[in-house]
């Protein structure tokens, strides 16, 4: 007896550790909790004030006198504006604080096509310029400044730009002025994406600059793959941003981390920092993880992992230039896959123009601590490329289990590698001997 209830005990004990290992298994890691979601308990509808989605009728008047009701009632716990199914013609509009934009199923809002209309900006400080032409640019589509607790959320709808009018004018080289985002927020905090479909953005996709606290997840950003410069997401000088579980196939880099260009992002000295990329899957003939080539205010403490890259350019890529200045650092990239790649690492100090004759030639990046693991690549053309700077070598750059394998019958490029100092451990094909054999100091001792 006493036997039996010892061996109950046992499987009692087995069983429920095995519910705890199931339970954990199930838990998904998330880095969204930074922002809270918020309900909304004041509720309206873009139809309220005249909103008709038919596609045709120009909704502008609509939407900003929905959101002026907005900033100016000012209900307590903030105010939720829903747009039902239909397709809402609309000029861009200011988004205002403590606001949730809700996008039903089948519901579309979609930027007019009339440029000329288009308001201008300023250019951003870190920047200098727009960063197509001198002088201002052209307003983002959706545009939050100086805002907080906004949330754009919904049933899978959609915020489609309409950028081919802006694409063939930048073809035929007719801008005067660069190109809108689709969705920007400035100088801004505690700010959600989420359940949205982004859809041929003029120029870059979701631009949070001089932000701090966004959550961007569930989302997806479609563009074609000759559209120009349609980046997915871009922080920039921003700080606390974590973009989860999204898919984005598009004309340029995926995701790509930014902080002011040359000696404009020198003087404005702000980083983008803190930030989590975390199950993105996508395609591009551009990067799927890139930092830069704006990093002039420096970027730092920046962790991108379960990653999924198909038909692309570079996998990884981080980029800088001499005049840039500032530093990419403590940058953890783990667990890729990608498969059709030209290349599949590349951390160039070579990359990227300038906004004027104005840069200082003497204001050289820094590039360190730098760990890549557990990347597999199939399909890949070039496994690696790291070129530094003469006379300031990137360092404590540190490879770990990588595995890159070309198309069957056709020849692979080698890896290639200037300036640079670090270790590779577990790496194929191998790469330069500059990352081999010198693992026993710096961060990739600690790290291997």
């Amino acid at each position: 007896m006493h036997q039996f209830k010892a061996v109950s005990t046992v499987l009692l004990c087995i069983s429920a550790a095995l519910a705890v290992a199931v339970a954990l298994a199930d838990v998904v890691t998330t880095c969204s909790g930074i922002v809270p979601v918020r309900e909304r308990y004041d509720k309206i509808s873009i139809t309220d004030f005249g909103g008709v989605g038919d596609g045709r009728t120009l909704n502008t008047k609509a939407f900003r006198a929905a959101i002026y009701r907005i900033q100016h009632l000012r209900r307590r716990g903030g105010t939720l504006l829903y747009i039902p199914p239909g397709a809402y013609l609309t000029e861009s509009f200011n988004l205002t604080s403590h606001m949730t934009l809700y996008l039903a199923k089948d519901a579309v809002i979609k930027a007019t096509q009339d440029t000329w209309n288009w308001p201008l900006v300023d250019a951003l400080p870190s920047y200098g310029r727009g960063r197509e032409f001198p002088g201002g640019r052209y307003m983002s589509f959706i545009l939050g400044d100086g805002v907080h607790d906004v949330i754009i959320t919904g049933e899978n709808g959609t915020i489609d730009g309409q950028g081919g009018i802006w694409w063939d004018m930048w073809r035929q080289k007719t801008l005067q002025y660069t190109r809108p985002h689709l969705i920007e927020f400035m100088h801004s905090k505690h700010i959600i994406i989420s359940n949205v479909i982004f859809k041929n953005s003029p120029f870059w996709n979701i631009h949070p600059v001089y932000c701090n606290n966004v959550v961007i997840r569930y989302v997806t950003i479609v563009a074609p793959a000759d559209s120009p410069n349609t980046d997915g997401i871009d922080p920039d000088s921003s700080s606390n941003v974590c973009i989860e579980d999204s898919h984005i196939a598009t004309g340029d880099d995926l995701v790509a981390i930014k902080s002011g260009w040359d000696e404009y992002g020198i003087a404005y000295g702000r980083p983008s920092s803190d930030i989590i990329i975390r199950r993105v899957t996508g395609s591009s003939p551009f990067a799927g993880i890139a930092v830069g080539s704006e990093t002039s205010g420096g970027v730092e403490n920046v962790l991108a992992e379960h990653i999924s890259l198909f038909d692309m350019g570079v996998g990884i890529h981080l980029k800088t230039d001499v005049g840039r200045g500032g530093f990419i650092r403590n940058i953890t990239i783990s667990d890729i896959y990608m498969e059709n790649a030209r290349k599949g690492i590349k951390i160039a100090g070579d990359v990227g123009d300038h906004p004027d004759n104005n840069f200082n030639p003497n204001a050289i990046p820094t590039v360190k601590d730098i760990m890549i693991k557990n990347v597999w690549g199939f399909k890949v053309q070039q496994p690696g490329l790291i070129k530094g700077i003469k006379n300031a070598p990137f360092t404590d750059i540190c490879l770990s289990n990588i595995n890159f394998y070309g198309s069957q019958g056709l020849k692979t490029t080698p890896w290639q590698c200037s300036d640079v100092k670090g270790s590779a451990l577990k790496v194929s094909p191998w790469p330069c001997t500059e990352l081999i054999g010198s693992n026993d100091t710096g961060l990739c001792s600690i790290l291997f």
